[in-house]
């Protein structure tokens, strides 16, 4: 029996290290004075300031620090997602869409960023704001969940995910929600190179069912964007519908008619 359960953690090694380290670290902040904390997020954060002065340890570090509120809250959903992720891609797949979608998707928003600035767009007090956490890497895996989809519900799976996070963007008045955006197309561009997923089974989609309500409200994570990004992730779900049923049609149309 103890065998057999080593086995099925040593399928989801990554998963299960990742979530032991964010509950150190998360364990070892919450012991700290507050000012001490604000100090250590802000020391990992990927903010402008810290990426032009040339700490770059910050795109590996952040992804460890979480100011999320209690980690019992986050982490059971961030765990399903991972371990979905590493069940149906591996260890390796799942390592390279964390670290795709959470460097790339810092990169891109930290460019936008700094345009923004310089050209006076938004004020330079965003050069030092706090952004640390495991949200552009986990949105990222979630995007790279696509190819594992069955191609018939493929294109309502994007339309989505899609639809959520564009109406996060345009309802919310935070750059992390670039950043969620741009992760999760990111995560499901790296996820064209991973070949073929694993096949699924009942408890696979147990877990896609936890990690979608999880990664729901990771993009929609504003009371007052979740209701419209909702509504928009369900007609982008009947847009994609829409289209699979279209090609279908095609498809019977043009088979040629037995005499």
């Amino acid at each position: 029996m103890v065998h057999a359960m080593f086995a099925r953690l040593a399928r989801v090694r990554v998963t299960v290290g990742y979530a032991v380290v964010l509950l150190v670290v998360t364990a070892t902040l919450v012991e700290l004075d507050p000012a001490v904390q604000d100090r250590v997020i802000l020391h990992a954060s990927t903010n402008l300031h810290n990426l032009r002065h040339g700490h770059v340890g910050t795109l590996l570090g952040s992804a460890f620090v979480v100011d999320a509120g209690p980690v019992l809250v986050w982490l059971p959903g961030l765990v399903c997602l991972l371990a979905l992720g590493e069940l149906l891609w591996r260890s390796r797949r799942l390592m390279v869409a964390f670290a795709v979608g959470h460097v790339g998707a810092t990169l891109l928003v930290a460019a936008g960023l700094w345009a923004a600035v310089s050209h006076g767009w938004l004020p330079r007090s965003l050069t030092r704001a706090t952004d640390v956490g495991m949200s552009y890497g986990a949105t990222a895996v979630l995007g790279a969940l696509t190819p594992t989809i069955p191609r018939r519900w493929r294109p309502a799976w994007i339309g989505w995910w899609l639809a959520v996070a564009v109406t996060a963007v345009v309802a919310g008045a935070d750059f992390s929600n670039v950043g969620h955006l741009l992760a999760l197309m990111l995560g499901m561009l790296v996820a064209t190179w991973f070949g073929a997923p694993h096949p699924w089974t009942q408890p696979l989609v147990v877990l896609l069912m936890v990690a979608a309500a999880f990664g729901l409200l990771v993009i929609a994570s504003d009371p007052g964007t979740m209701v419209p990004a909702v509504v928009a992730g369900l007609a982008g779900a009947m847009l994609g519908l829409v289209c699979t049923l279209v090609g279908e049609l095609r498809k019977v149309s043009d088979q040629p008619v037995s005499s």
